[in-house]
């Protein structure tokens, strides 16, 4: 079946746009997202060091 579910929570992390924006789902989902979520809305450049930061990040869905 499934994997266990990752969150991403934008309001963890301060920033210029203030965003409020909360990715579930599993690890691979939640990630493909978030990484497409900091290069289109925070300006970062997708890298294999960004897919590791927002690895790093996430957390176990409660």
């Amino acid at each position: 079946m499934y994997g266990s579910r990752k969150v991403a929570d934008c309001r963890q992390f301060p920033s210029d746009i203030n965003c409020s924006l909360t990715i579930s789902g599993t690890e691979e989902e939640v990630l493909k997202i978030a990484v497409r979520h900091a290069v289109e809305e925070y300006g970062h450049k997708n890298s294999p060091e960004l897919v590791k930061q927002i690895r790093a990040l996430l957390k176990d869905e409660n």
